[in-house]
């Protein structure tokens, strides 16, 4: 994913603080980190991150092979807000997981190997080349009902390496589930957008930023600019934090990406911006409010 502009970004902006009861000229931030569940080392990262530095919610990957403790962590701090990330491809082929749903049922889902496909641009163009939406469904409800079977209460959806879901079939299906299961959805690519400004759904209003788009080098300083230079409305950072440890070395080809997001998002200088900055950090609860308003009256 990249950083994305959209032309009609004043327009937007006042139509999301709107429709979240902010002011205009309201600075808002979302600061999500993704990939919680994927390993341990990412767990006590995000953890870190929320309680101890400036991020404000995290996504569960459910098929994760650390999603359990994951969860567990999340039962014992409900006040941690977080979403479900739709998982539907596998990156760590010495480190695997699978589809939640029975491959029996989920076989257009799978690569020739019989495992999920790799988020390389072939293996993606392959994947939703084949996948048929009710499969898809069959898996993203085996990951939505996970969560809910332990009693863990999320926010919102949003995905794992396919931006928007991908396909417009896809964001269509995922913003039904979350009607029906009464969460938001993270939608940022421009089409999608303005479909839910359409239904009176709020959403980011300016760039996007996934942080495996920013180079290593000068990172800290590059976040900080980024605060001072952020625009009034929402906007959303999908940051990638990790310890960054020997086993994050040993199984993660992103793991220094990762570490550098761990350190500036517990460092004093990213605090220190926010504030001076006159920032709110905010996480989805507020759009998943408005959302569950939205839809049920659709």
């Amino acid at each position: 994913m990249d950083e994305t502009t959209d032309p009609a970004a004043a327009t937007l902006t006042e139509q999301s603080s709107a429709l979240l009861g902010y002011p205009p000229g309201a600075r808002l931030l979302i600061v999500n980190c993704d990939d919680f569940g994927m390993y341990p080392a990412i767990n006590s990262a995000v953890i870190k991150s929320v309680e101890e530095g400036i991020a404000s919610s995290c996504s569960l990957m459910v098929p994760c092979p650390a999603a359990p403790q994951a969860m567990e962590l999340l039962s014992r701090r409900p006040q941690i807000p977080f979403g479900i990330h739709l998982t539907l491809v596998c990156e760590m082929p010495d480190f695997p997981w699978g589809p939640l749903a029975t491959k029996g049922r989920v076989p257009s889902l799978l690569d020739s190997a019989g495992g999920l496909f790799q988020p390389t641009p072939a293996g993606r163009a392959a994947l939703l080349g084949q996948a048929r939406l009710d499969e898809i469904e069959l898996e993203f409800r085996a990951q939505i009902d996970a969560v809910a079977d332990t009693g863990l209460t999320p926010t919102h959806l949003d995905f794992h390496c396919l931006a928007d879901g991908g396909r417009d079939d896809i964001l269509d299906l995922t913003v039904m589930l979350a009607a029906e299961y009464g969460l938001a959805v993270r939608v940022w690519l421009d089409a999608g957008r303005r479909a839910m400004r359409q239904r009176g759904l709020p959403v980011t209003d300016n760039d996007f930023l996934d942080s495996f788009s920013l180079n290593i080098e000068g990172k800290a300083a590059r976040y900080a600019q980024m605060l001072r230079d952020l625009p009034a409305g929402v906007n959303e950072w999908a940051v990638h934090p990790s310890l960054g440890d020997e086993e994050s070395q040993a199984v993660d080809g992103g793991w220094l990406v990762r570490r550098t997001d761990y350190e500036f998002l517990t460092s004093p200088q990213a605090r220190d911006v926010l504030q001076q900055e006159d920032i709110r950090v905010i996480d989805y609860r507020a759009i998943q409010q408005a959302w569950s308003q939205g839809t049920n009256l659709r």
